[in-house]
This record gives C-alpha cells, structure tokens and sequence, in this order.
C-alpha cells in the first residue's frame, strides 16, 4: 500500500460512506448494499479498492465475508498526515 493508494480509495464518496459504516462495526456486502443506491456488485468492487489499498480487512465467515476497517492501513495515513500538524 501506498500513500497515493490511500487518497485515491478515500477520494470516492461511496467508499467513504463504506469506510464511516465499517467504522460502526464489521458488516458484509449485503449489509453495506443496503445503506447505498448501487449494487451490491458495486458495493464489492469499491471494497476491493479500500482492501487493496489495506484500509479495509476481510474474513470469511461460512459463504459471506465480513469487511472491517484496518486500524493498521488508517495508522500509517494517519503517520504520514501527522508529519504536516508538526511543520
């Protein structure tokens, strides 16, 4: 993950609103569908954008994923905004 992977995940509306939900506690697409006017296919896609650039994590519970936010991923965007509070 990078920086700029980061921005760029954070950047879309949709993923934010993803982001502040997962922030309430861990939910699956079906659960993040149902809170958007996309689909749920949609819904996947932009996580897979915040998964892979490692602000969200995934785990498998029997044929569903549940999606969390990654404390890890937000700690280093937070590392690198931190740097600018100081100049």
């Amino acid at each position: 993950m990078t920086i700029e992977d980061s921005f760029l995940a954070i950047a879309d509306a949709n993923r934010r609103h993803l982001l502040e939900e997962l922030r309430r506690g861990p939910k699956t697409v079906g659960e993040l569908a149902a809170g958007l006017p996309v689909s749920r296919p949609a819904v996947s896609q932009h996580l897979k954008v915040l998964l892979d650039a490692g602000l969200v994590n995934a785990r498998a519970e029997g044929t569903r994923r549940i999606y969390a936010v990654s404390s890890t991923g937000f700690m280093k965007l937070n590392i690198w905004l931190d740097q600018f509070w100081d100049a």
